[in-house]
């Protein structure tokens, strides 16, 4: 119900590039977010969340996120977590072209889930360095079991809590970093202020789910309005953060 009506609501904000005056936003959302190309990786993703769909294989879960609110047992089979946990068909092509438009090289996943994301990803560039963490191992392991079937070899599987994990990885720099493990409030603002060391003017953050629950919203909200954020795009089911510190701080909400 929080959902349906974050919709509406948003759907009576948003717009499209003709609300857009910036150049770098405009161009975001004309050359990417709205690239009508029918790429061929899209047949890759297709074919992949067709398997996962159609798949047999039975996975015990140990969930240390918000879980989901659809599935709740332990055991739960590939083919509905491909329907109801794993990125979606749409989501998972705009995020093949989100990494291809700005050529990320060295890339951060906070949920692995089934790969579904991490494969849209890895596709859009093969000299690409990607880091996926995964809170349940069995999960992981399947995953990494099937993109390498895929012959994806320009990705590295960590398993383990995110709060944990993180620590270790301030060290790094991110040209991306993919928030879609942990739909929490807290946990969500707490894995982004962990990991704000490893941005640089061009790094860009995206957060899965921002309308997943009212307290997502309000880590979106206390997000964009972060003294380091200069720029975001609300797409209803994904959240673009930018840092550019040439840019004005400015919100957009973009209809997808």
């Amino acid at each position: 119900m929080y959902q349906a009506k974050a919709y509406i609501k948003f759907l009576s904000k948003a717009s499209n590039q003709h609300g857009v005056h910036s150049p770098f936003v405009y161009n975001f959302v004309t050359k990417c977010l709205y690239d009508k190309t029918n790429y061929d990786a899209y047949a890759k993703l297709k074919q992949y969340k067709k398997a996962l769909e159609n798949s047999n294989i039975i996975l015990e879960i140990i969930d240390l996120g918000e879980g989901s609110k659809i599935l709740d047992a332990n055991q739960r089979k590939v083919s509905k977590m491909a329907k109801t946990s794993s990125s979606s068909k749409k989501d998972s092509e705009l995020l093949y072209r989100v990494s291809k438009y700005f050529g990320f090289k060295r890339i951060l996943e906070l949920g692995t889930s089934l790969g579904m994301g991490t494969y849209a990803i890895a596709l859009a560039n093969n000299s690409s360095k990607i880091t996926t963490i995964e809170g349940c191992l069995n999960t992981s392991t399947f995953a990494q079991s099937q993109l390498t079937k895929l012959k994806i070899k320009n990705v590295e599987f960590k398993v383990g809590n995110f709060t944990n994990k993180i620590p270790g990885l301030k060290h790094n720099s991110y040209d991306f970093i993919f928030f879609d493990g942990h739909h929490n409030k807290e946990a969500t603002i707490q894995y982004f202020e962990a990991l704000l060391p490893t941005t640089h003017n061009d790094s860009v953050f995206v957060f899965d789910d921002i309308y997943w629950s009212k307290g997502m919203t309000e880590a979106w909200e206390y997000i964009k309005n972060h003294d380091s954020v200069t720029v975001t795009v609300d797409g209803f089911n994904l959240g673009f953060v930018f840092f550019r510190k040439e840019q004005a701080k400015e919100h957009f909400k973009i209809r997808l």
